[in-house]
């Protein structure tokens, strides 16, 4: 079994970004790369919009399968297995064909994929630092994105590491939630488009830097029921465990920067990685009395998330990370939207006996007002995640 070593240089970084070459890895059709990530946790309650429940569980274990089709094309398919309250669910996360030869820096894929969009989405949820995405994550892109679409993305040949694209996705986990039970949703419900450049700061030091667009067609939340009239609750069981988003808007921005230092690019013994995201999700209330709700002075405000994150890796086998991070909402009740507002503070500490696993212990602080009925709770998780088979570089 290959070892990777992954220096901290953008240039070879965006290779493991981008080219095919790096992406087909030496797997063909005949011989194809076949991996596992065996993810198990303890927990000891439960967090708001999070895919871990309380107790003994399987996190995000997930069986993927590689290889270059032809001289043109790629495939690969990543299936995932999880339990949620005692029952095990299966899910195809990844099913999707990339092009190897298109001419000046172009390259093309379709089907199921993770979306560009972001610094952290377009990374399986298995090489995160924490035992779960940010809470700006979990409510506006469902933990991590991912959809049937197609994707065209372009690689400028520039020394400043550049690469620009846009998706098209059919948006099933991106619907506002339809409290009316009858609404009509567009079939192809998300466009989104991104950029991403950086560089390098000497032989020790990269950045990458990146901003990103997601349009939502199906956005907008249902025109609130009148008194008296039940609701279709079905937005639980859509949007919650389904990896679908909870917060939803028409136009959703991010912005999102990266800093990686290792002592002369060396990654494999020492490295510290400091990260951070901001969202804003805007136009959420129902359409038919958008007009209206924004004419008083009590007109919701935008949907905004942050996080800012800092994992030194300080010995070969230890790592140890901080992360703070703000989601503040608003939700729809009746003919008002409450504003809420979610903190959380997360310490972790990994051993990693080598390269295909990790033992991490995390305690999380949360702060809630309004939101879930948090208002000061602790969270301790213990997590391995386990790498069986073949495993690639990650990506910056």
């Amino acid at each position: 079994m290959t070892r990777f070593i992954i220096r901290s240089s953008v240039a070879a970084v965006a290779c493991a970004l981008v080219s095919n070459s790096v992406l087909a890895e030496d797997a063909t059709l005949t011989n194809p790369a076949i991996s596992a990530i065996l993810d198990g946790y303890y927990q000891n309650t439960e967090r708001p919009m999070a895919e871990r429940s309380e107790g003994f569980g399987l996190g995000h274990t997930e069986l993927a399968l590689s290889a270059n089709i032809d001289d043109m094309f790629y495939g690969k398919l990543t299936t995932v297995v999880e339990t949620n309250d005692g029952e095990t669910e299966i899910g195809l996360e990844e099913a999707f064909i990339q092009t190897l030869s298109m001419p000046a820096g172009f390259s093309v894929r379709a089907g199921r994929f993770l979306s560009d969009v972001g610094y952290m989405n377009n990374q399986h949820v298995h090489v995160d630092a924490f035992t779960d995405r940010p809470a700006a994550y979990r409510a506006f892109l469902g933990s991590h994105y991912f959809d049937d679409g197609l994707r065209l993305a372009y690689v400028a040949p520039t020394d400043l590491y550049w690469t620009l694209g846009v998706e098209a996705f059919k948006g099933d986990s991106m619907r506002a939630e339809d409290e009316v039970g009858d609404r009509e949703f567009k079939n192809l419900g998300v466009y989104t488009a991104f950029t991403k450049f950086g560089g390098d700061i000497g032989v020790s030091s990269s950045w990458m830097m990146g901003l990103s667009y997601l349009r939502n067609e199906n956005g907008r939340l249902s025109e609130p029921l009148s008194s008296g009239t039940a609701a279709v609750d079905d937005h639980d069981h859509d949007h919650d465990h389904s990896h679908g988003a909870m917060y939803t808007g028409e136009n959703t921005y991010i912005a999102d920067f990266v800093y990686k230092w290792a002592p002369n690019g060396n990654y494999k013994y020492q490295h510290l990685t400091l990260s951070g995201e901001f969202f804003r999700v805007t136009d959420y209330a129902p359409a038919e009395d958008h007009a209206a709700t924004h004419a008083h002075d009590d007109a919701p405000g935008d949907h905004t998330g942050w996080y800012v994150s800092s994992v030194y890796q300080f010995t070969p086998n230890w790592s140890a990370g901080l992360r703070y991070g703000q989601l503040d909402t608003h939700e729809l009740h009746d003919d008002h939207f409450d504003a809420q507002k979610l903190k959380e503070t997360e310490v972790s500490l990994a051993w990693h006996n080598s390269h295909f696993s990790t033992v991490r212990l995390q305690y999380t602080h949360q702060d809630g007002t309004n939101f879930d009925g948090i208002e000061d709770d602790h969270v301790i998780t213990l997590q391995y995640v386990m790498a069986l088979g073949a495993h690639g570089a990650h990506q910056f």
